[in-house]
């Protein structure tokens, strides 16, 4: 599928007749979120982008598409970033990711269904600095709990509430 926007005459985008994309940080999302991904774009007609330094096992779909970029520090973030239009989604759990996704005017979701947006993301980003200068200093801080089914259904109710705000700013 074609990730070109309909333009105007004076070549600027026109977002009168698009809807939001969801695009996802994919190199450490998980299946069972993959599967949910897949089912909404399905119902909702919506259009996924996976960008990821590796290839993705993605179904056959004309709403699917997969971006391998180079590997490298940060080069997936930054070809999301680039590509995505105000009003995307983006699932990833990489909050300075999140961080640029709010700049560029769009939203952010975390796979265990954390909202990240205007409102919430600069929170979350000073926390993530402040752990990260922790572990600098040796602090032990442990990692993320394994995915539980609350959290994928957390995922899951929070993907709705963002798609369908996301859906009333485009009609």
């Amino acid at each position: 599928m074609s990730l070109d926007s309909n333009l105007n005459s004076d070549g600027s985008a026109d977002r009168s007749s698009q809807r939001p994309k969801i695009w996802v940080d994919a190199d450490a999302c998980p299946v069972a979120i993959r599967e949910i991904l897949f089912r909404t774009i399905n119902r909702l007609n919506l259009q996924l982008i996976f960008i990821a330094n590796q290839s993705v096992n993605i179904p056959e779909s004309k709403l699917v598409v997969s971006i391998v970029v180079p590997h490298g520090a940060d080069l997936a973030d930054h070809k999301i970033v680039d590509m995505m239009n105000e009003g995307d989604v983006v699932i990833t759990s990489d909050i300075p990711l999140a961080a640029r996704v709010v700049e560029q005017g769009g939203v952010a979701i975390g796979s265990r269904g954390e909202l990240l947006d205007d409102k919430t993301v600069h929170s979350r980003l000073a926390a993530r600095n402040l752990m990260d200068q922790l572990r600098s200093a040796g602090m032990t801080t442990g990692g993320p709990k394994p995915l539980s089914q609350k959290d994928i259904q957390t995922f899951a109710n929070q993907l709705d509430r963002t798609i369908t705000r996301a859906l009333r700013k485009f009609s």
